[in-house]
């Protein structure tokens, strides 16, 4: 695996000069005491030498900590990944420093013999600092990552508010309840037992529709208790224009979707495409093992549709799958079909 180095912004050459400087003078001050400062052949070439060398050392020990986090990401992982980091840090550190004493040595312009005692003292500041920076490191790396998790919660939010919206604005629409009002004021007179029958699918598809909790996910065996009393009430009001199968597997019941996903997809098919009892609009929707359900229609497009809303209702569910699940819903547009592939997620607590 690579070590991938950090980009640097304009601010965090600002940060590493404030880190350096003083580091550079606190250091070479111990080596050569008062002649650091009044000796211009000493002061210039070491200011510039050592802070070269330590700034590399900072840079690759940022590489480090990165390379740490990205091999040991868990959580649980932090105490392991931060004593890594600090041992690599202090050896790389230690490196440097005593190429710094030993360089200063060889050049002769300078006056400098190796001190041991100075180099212990040195090693031991650097590695305080190096504790410090691997701390510092760790600690923005975790703000980060919460600031981020906290973004996607937020979008989550207002993604769940805005399919609220949608709900309120096309799933739960005057025309869908005028139209299901009609069917059942026409099976009042027809078949009183029938029309007891739609009331009650009715009366189940709207209470899924207007429950008051905020479940991001139910079970897929839920769903289809409501997709089914749905699609009763659909095939009474197109009757053989419309033709909807299912056929999921027992074992994919249990595992979960976000709500009205499938009635999303069904109502997006039946509002964009022309349907007949010639031609009847055919909505399949199945799993085979994959760990997704397909839902696939025939395609035979309005030539004016007024189904704005019911695309962004799809957009939207799109949106969701990308902040619960690791796996993207997968559309396939062609000639005569669009197939749409929902992923089926495992539990609530394998939600990426």
């Amino acid at each position: 695996m690579k070590i991938r180095f950090p980009q640097y912004s304009g601010k965090d050459y600002i940060v590493l000069g404030i880190i350096i400087l003083p580091f550079t003078l606190g250091l070479n001050s111990v080596i050569f005491g008062a002649r650091y400062f009044t000796e211009s052949n000493i002061f210039w070439p070491t200011t510039l030498g050592t802070a070269a060398i330590f700034s590399l050392d900072f840079v690759l020990c940022s590489a480090i900590a990165a390379f740490l986090k990205k091999r040991m990401p868990a959580e649980q992982q932090t105490n392991l990944r931060l004593v890594y980091m600090i041992l690599c840090m202090v050896a790389l550190s230690g490196f440097f420093l005593l190429t710094v004493f030993h360089g200063y040595e060889f050049f002769t312009s300078f006056r400098y013999t190796f001190n041991e005692k100075g180099f212990i003292w040195s090693y031991m500041g650097m590695a305080i600092i190096n504790i410090f920076l691997a701390i510092l490191m760790e600690g923005i790396s975790r703000y980060n990552a919460w600031r981020e998790n906290l973004k996607e919660t937020e979008q989550l939010k207002k993604i769940f508010k805005q399919s609220q919206l949608l709900g309120l604005k096309s799933q739960v629409n005057p025309h869908f309840l005028f139209n299901s009002l009609n069917s059942l004021s026409s099976l009042i007179a027809e078949d009183e037992k029938e029309a007891e029958t739609f009331l009650n699918e009715m009366s189940k598809v709207y209470r899924y529709m207007l429950r008051g909790d905020d479940e991001q996910l139910v079970p897929l065996q839920t769903e289809l208790r409501f997709i089914q009393s749905y699609i009763h009430l659909l095939e009474r009001r197109f009757g053989q224009s419309l033709q909807v199968q299912l056929n999921i597997r027992e074992e994919d019941k249990s595992k979960l979707i976000p709500p009205l996903s499938l009635q999303v997809l069904i109502e997006n098919a039946f509002t964009q495409n022309t349907m007949s009892k010639s031609a009847p609009l055919l909505i399949r929707i199945c799993s085979d093992g994959s760990n997704e359900v397909l839902v696939r229609n025939n395609r035979n497009p309005k030539m004016v549709s007024n189904a704005i809303d019911f695309e962004a209702g799809l957009d939207n569910l799109v949106t969701k799958y990308r902040l619960l699940s690791s796996t993207e819903v997968v559309i396939r547009d062609e000639d005569t079909q669009r197939s749409i592939f929902l992923p089926l997620i495992e539990s609530k607590g394998g939600l990426s």
